[in-house]
């Protein structure tokens, strides 16, 4: 059976040049419209890599204010087609306001097929190396996704998901250290599903969150009747995790009191609940995080240093988002696509002020405040794309001022250069030494030096 091919849409009023065209290209399905309202029904029905468009079509074949409306509309509803509109003698302006509407091409007037001809290929051709790309992009954005759903492209980043899980499968306990919001839980949870307790429960609790007279009992659980309002037999945190894996968070404002009974039972890997007389024997691994100096907490007398190093056999230093050079982009993009489907699906990506914000932004908040700010955006954006307005940030270009060597310095702005530049492209050799103002080459040679990977 013969391959189907493509669909050429051809938006012409002129019955003689439709009827010219519509035999022209024997390699295109070629269809016909010659107003707005059919032109737009055959982009939905057809969905054509590539539209020929005449800019004068009625009510105003004179002018181009309904082919411009059709242009418009076809970047609306399907921004990827290749559109090759129509110019005619001294239509230079007309052309050029199309092309910065989303035009891909023009063709002149009075019409040599051969060229349209030549036009439309390449046009095509392109459409489907830029679906391919996306598809590629795609899947290399599934490939960017370590240890579980942590995505990161920033070698630092790379390096600390790997730390995890070689250490996943043994027994050692693991302590990350990071500031807020830097993604402690969600390596954890990766940290828990590379074990070889995966099938058993992930149990998390944030030991700030808690007041200190409540704590221990959601640690350890309470027998019925072991204070006033405790109704039932309860278990704790530790015991629910049994087969699992234990994720103490903030483990540095556990009260120094409860640290011994912790410490116990990372010794005998028994508990007693509160009001509870029977020891019971729980197989719970566990993995804690802080944001909190525990060395400097120690010498204070504020954590015991026997516990801190029962739970520090691995410790893990995970970097900021500020350290992640390129990874804001990517996160900002994998935030915006899930919160577009949720909230404003209209959005369909970030403009270029948009992009520079979050590249220049400090982040201080780290990806939780990146989480939240392209939330915002989402639903604040009136248009396709999302600016740095509704991300309520301005470029920052403010550099580092602790670098007062010349030569490291060039290198780490390259560097960090090249990767916002590859984030923003996805990956794309030519679009980023397009952005970047650089030869393809030139480029490679960079990549090489610094040992980025695209």
């Amino acid at each position: 059976m013969a391959d189907k091919k493509p669909v050429l849409l051809v938006v012409e009023d002129d019955e003689g040049l439709q009827a010219q065209l519509k035999w022209a290209y024997e390699d295109f399905e070629v269809v016909i419209t010659g107003d707005r309202e059919s032109a737009l029904a055959a982009l939905r029905q057809y969905e054509p890599a590539v539209v020929t468009l005449d800019l004068g079509l009625p009510p105003d074949p004179d002018g181009t204010t309904e082919g411009f409306a059709v242009l418009d509309a076809i970047m609306a509803l399907k921004p990827d087609t290749k559109v090759v509109v129509a110019s005619g003698h001294g239509a230079r302006e007309s052309t050029l306001q199309a092309i910065e509407r989303g035009a891909y091409d023009f063709y002149q007037k009075p019409v040599d097929i051969d060229a349209l001809g030549l036009i439309v290929r390449r046009a095509h051709n392109l459409h489907q190396i830029e679906a391919e790309n996306r598809r590629l992009t795609a899947k290399a954005g599934e490939d960017s996704k370590v240890l579980g759903r942590l995505i990161t492209d920033a070698p630092e980043m790379v390096q600390v998901a790997r730390t995890i899980e070689r250490v996943a499968k043994t027994k050692v306990s693991v302590m990350l250290l990071g500031a807020s919001g830097t993604g402690k839980e969600l390596l954890a949870q990766g940290l828990h599903d590379a074990s070889d307790r995966k099938h058993g429960p992930f149990v998390a609790i944030n030991c700030a969150a808690i007041p200190e007279n409540l704590l221990e009992s959601e640690l350890f659980g309470h027998e019925k009747g072991a204070f006033t309002g405790a109704v039932k037999t309860t278990e704790g945190k530790i015991e629910s995790a049994h087969g699992g894996t234990l994720f103490l968070d903030e483990v540095g404002d556990i009260p120094l009191a409860l640290q011994v009974k912790l410490l116990r039972f990372l010794q005998e890997r028994t508990i007693e609940r509160i009001g509870g007389r029977k020891e019971i024997a729980v197989d719970t691994r566990i993995v804690c995080a802080t944001h909190q100096n525990l060395e400097a907490m120690i010498l204070d007398g504020g954590f015991r240093e026997d516990l801190y190093y029962r739970l520090a056999e691995i410790v893990v230093k995970i970097p900021t988002l500020a350290e992640r050079h390129g990874d804001a982009t990517l996160l900002a993009k994998a935030f915006l696509k899930r919160f577009a489907n949720e909230m404003n699906p209209s959005v369909q990506g970030f403009a270029a002020d948009a992009l520079a914000a979050i590249d220049g932004h400090a982040w201080p908040g780290n990806v939780r405040e990146l989480e939240n700010r392209v939330k915002r955006a989402v639903i604040m954006a009136d248009g396709k794309l999302v600016s740095a307005g509704d991300l309520d940030l301005q470029e920052s270009a403010e550099g580092r001022d602790d670098v007062l060597n010349i030569k490291v310095a060039r290198e780490e702005a390259d560097r960090r250069v090249i990767r916002h530049a590859l984030a923003r492209s996805e990956g794309n050799i030519s679009n980023t030494a397009k952005m970047l103002g650089i030869s393809r080459p030139t480029l490679y040679d960079l990549l090489k030096q610094y040992d980025l990977q695209a």
